[in-house]
């Protein structure tokens, strides 16, 4: 008899100083093991954001888990607290607001600023008291009462992205509560949070390189030129013409600013990004108006809102004065071409509340394994080896030539699969750090998961 997908909902403090004060709801959810003679414990997730919904998880790693995994485990799923069905907050921005992506430009930094402080500003009206609550220690904190909820003396945990780092806290809050923990792309706690986005920008100089080598090499297919730096010139000039003239995309016309924003991630996929430039080019040629094969994600107000809520409310290094990032952001776009002055242009944090309290110091490993690919757009390979060099004590799986954001699949023949396997198996670390070579994926798009593969949430848009 197939296991049973069961929903609850709990009730948490909404401030952990006030334990018997105001309550808000925790969605969370579980498939138990339907062999309970091997059952070692309980398994939570997270799928990153931060935003990302993981009440449904359990269903589909489920049917990617090896079955010696699924028997030991009975598999938990929860909506992080102000996300999805666990009293979400609510930011109420009009589309333009929701967009975060903005290049540093002299004429238009007044408007970003007044987008920044317009966005704080409904954030604080439209969530009172509860905004404050929405943090990376808060929902650690919720997860422990999942823990209590269950009955269980320890937790194991899978979380992907932004999750490794709300893992990674867990460990630190509760180090004696953490069983088997794997980190799947991992964010560098020491970049949290300002770093975590400007890291895009000095990530994504690499894949560029990356992409112009592999594009020479199939001149005859792009037609972009036959040397990295003819592609790289053909690009360049690309934007410039698309400064002067906007391009058909889809349903719209792009600017130089909006091309690099598009393909800042696209560029770790070379494949994809190829495609994408050269269709870009043909349709400023005169020719057809360009198409993405990729459907785009829709972001929701909730999304967003809880994006900034935890992002600026983990932690205080965000700077205060608007003209620090138009100073970072000059700097940046000089240092960084394609998303130098993205990353470092000023955002809501600038005028947030300051946090409840101070950021967690992540440093001790507590037997923990991160997984990392060499080219992953959303925490590119300096913030796993971050995460790793602060977790003392932990083990590493490297996929070198590794593709796409999110590492852990279904394959049970993957190396990294093998290794991530053997420790929720057995509870033991590899005795060293483990370095994979990716499967022969030169001419696959970096982000073509296998179907049932869990690295990312359906309808969860790539932040972390």
């Amino acid at each position: 008899m197939p296991a049973k997908f069961q929903c609850a909902t709990i009730k948490v403090p909404l401030d952990y100083d006030r334990p018997t004060g105001k309550k808000i709801k925790l969605a969370i959810s579980r498939i138990k093991t339907a062999v309970p003679g091997k059952r070692h414990g309980a398994m939570l997730f997270n799928p990153g954001g931060p935003g990302g919904e993981g009440l449904s998880m359990p269903l589909y790693m489920k049917e990617s888990l090896p079955k010696k995994i699924r028997d030991q485990y009975d598999l938990i799923g929860f909506d992080p607290r102000g996300v999805g069905k666990s009293s979400p907050v609510t930011c109420d921005l009009s589309d333009a607001e929701q967009n975060f992506e903005r290049p540093y430009k002299p004429e238009t930094f007044n408007s970003d600023v007044k987008w920044a402080r317009t966005v704080a500003k409904k954030c604080r009206d439209n969530n009172g008291d509860k905004l404050p609550h929405i943090t990376t220690r808060n929902t650690a904190r919720d997860m422990d009462v999942i823990r209590g909820v269950l009955g269980e003396k320890k937790i194991s945990y899978l979380g992907i992205s932004y999750g490794t780092y709300l893992g990674a806290v867990y460990t630190q809050m509760f180090p004696e509560r953490s069983d088997r923990f794997v980190l799947d792309s991992a964010v560098d706690p020491a970049r949290v949070w300002r770093g975590m986005i400007q890291i895009w920008a000095s990530g994504t100089e690499p894949a560029f390189t990356r992409w112009t080598k592999w594009t020479a090499e199939r001149h005859s297919t792009y037609k972009l030129g036959k040397t990295s730096a003819e592609v790289r010139k053909t690009f360049w000039a690309l934007i410039a013409r698309a400064d002067q003239k906007p391009i058909p995309y889809e349903d719209d016309k792009l600017n130089g600013d909006e091309i690099r924003s598009m393909l800042r991630s696209r560029f770790f996929s070379p494949k994809e990004a190829a495609t994408v430039v050269a269709d870009l080019k043909e349709a400023a040629d005169g020719g057809p108006k360009a198409r993405s094969s990729a459907a785009a994600d829709e972001i929701t107000d909730n999304m967003t809102a809880s994006f900034w809520s935890v992002v600026c409310g983990d932690t205080s290094a965000w700077p205060r004065d608007p003209e620090q990032y138009r100073r970072d952001a000059i700097r940046d776009k000089a240092k960084y071409p394609l998303y130098g002055d993205f990353g470092s242009n000023i955002t809501p944090c600038a005028f947030w509340n300051k946090p409840a309290e101070p950021v967690t110091d992540v440093n001790n490993g507590v037997g923990t394994l991160t997984v990392q690919n060499q080219w992953d757009s959303q925490t590119p390979l300096a913030s796993g080896r971050g995460m790793h060099q602060a977790l003392k004590g932990s083990r590493m799986v490297y996929v070198r030539g590794g593709e796409g954001h999110g590492v852990y699949d279904s394959d049970p023949k993957a190396c990294a699969n093998r290794a991530v396997n053997a420790y929720l198996s057995t509870g033991k670390l590899p005795a060293k750090d483990v370095t994979c070579k990716a499967a022969n994926n030169k001419d696959r798009d970096a982000n073509e998961h296998p179907p049932s593969a869990p690295r990312r949430v359906p309808g969860l848009p790539d932040r972390f």
